[in-house]
């Protein structure tokens, strides 16, 4: 099982900017210090706790800084960016990392994002599609741009000057692309069925019950099963929100208590998305009514906290729960105490991961 990093990032409104911002970056770069193959970056326009507002600018800040780890959007939200400067931007990112990049998309889940964009009322998915089939024909065309869509027309056809350049966009690193990434939210979910037919890559979000974890690699199965091809579970990323810490009242304290970053998390989550009607994603079971779903019931089944020993054993029964899955991801929270959220960082990969894989091995 690989380690790898999530950060949407989140974190209380007034902090300072410039701190946050530095201090997500300095996140990534530990990771890549310590051996993490890749981290993903989120990103939100109309929301003062999730403030990288583009997930391209900011890991096109980590490039210099960065030697192995592999950066990830995470995710561009397709419908709030035209297409063609997507394809332009993705693609110039990918070549500046010389091909160390993951194109990660989704429709996005905020909904003043939407709303301010004008997008609230209109069908997402449907736009969401729409997008990505852009850019890949952008990718893999020739010379001259034309394409119609109900949402979006591109053309240069009128002001094409190919033997000098003019009219056409430039390609990834990577050929044909850079691996695309969705992230699977909904249980039992139908889209990351359609995401493994066209061959791309599933993330587990890091808020959902392991029962809802477990129900996306079937569906994903069934998708490359049904054009042909097999699914591997190395190629299956799955987050969840660990604190590791030297001692078991530190651990406890700073992942769960009431100072909690974590604790902060799920609160800014919960209101979002219960607000938006979906309290059934933070329920182990369906029966259970909605008043059930509390700060403390979410919080205590998950956030994954201890020392070292205790983490490794809460990861291997996750993972009996989820079934075998390729690479764990980290995600990143607000850095209440900086020294102990440097130090989780350090124990998860110095310490958790070789013991994780040592039982897995036998």
């Amino acid at each position: 099982m690989h380690l790898g990093y999530f950060t949407m990032p989140l974190h209380p409104p007034g902090r300072n900017y410039v701190e946050t911002l530095k201090e997500d970056r300095e996140a990534i770069i530990l990771a890549d210090r310590l051996g993490y193959t890749e981290a993903f970056v989120g990103e939100h326009v109309t929301d003062l706790a999730e403030t990288i507002t583009s997930c391209l600018t900011f890991i096109a800040s980590l490039i210099s800084d960065t030697k192995q780890i592999k950066l990830g959007t995470g995710t561009v939200n397709l419908p709030n960016n035209h297409p063609a400067a997507v394809a332009a931007q993705v693609a110039m990112v990918d070549n500046l990392l010389e091909g160390r990049f993951y194109f990660g998309i989704s429709p996005g889940g905020l909904l003043s994002d939407a709303e301010v964009f004008g997008n609230l009322d209109k069908d997402r998915t449907a736009m969401f599609v729409e997008a990505i089939d852009h850019v890949l024909a952008i990718w893999s065309a020739s010379g001259v741009i034309n394409r119609t869509g109900k949402f979006w027309n591109l053309s240069t056809q009128k002001t094409q000057m190919l033997d000098i350049g003019q009219g056409a966009i430039v390609k990834p690193y990577q050929k044909p692309h850079p691996p695309i990434f969705v992230t699977v939210v909904a249980p039992f979910s139908k889209g990351v069925t359609a995401a493994a037919e066209r061959g791309w890559l599933p993330i587990s979000a890091n808020f959902l019950q392991p029962p809802w974890v477990a129900s996306h690699w079937p569906m994903y199965t069934k998708g490359r099963e049904n054009v042909g091809a097999k699914a591997n579970p190395a190629d299956w990323r799955v987050a969840r929100s660990i604190f590791v810490a030297d001692d078991e009242k530190t651990a406890q304290e700073y992942g769960k208590g009431a100072q909690s970053p974590y604790r902060f998390y799920f609160k800014q989550l919960m209101t979002k998305l219960v607000a938006n009607g979906r309290p059934e994603l933070f329920k182990h079971d369906r029966s259970l009514p909605d008043s059930a779903v509390t700060l403390d019931y979410v919080c205590d089944s998950l956030i994954t906290c201890g020392t070292v020993n205790s983490v490794v054993e809460q990861i291997l029964a996750f993972r009996e729960k989820t079934g075998d899955f390729g690479t764990l991801l980290y995600p990143g929270h607000d850095w209440v105490d900086a020294k102990l959220g440097r130090r989780s960082m350090e124990l998860m990969a110095e310490k958790v991961m070789p013991a994780v894989n040592a039982a897995i091995k036998k």
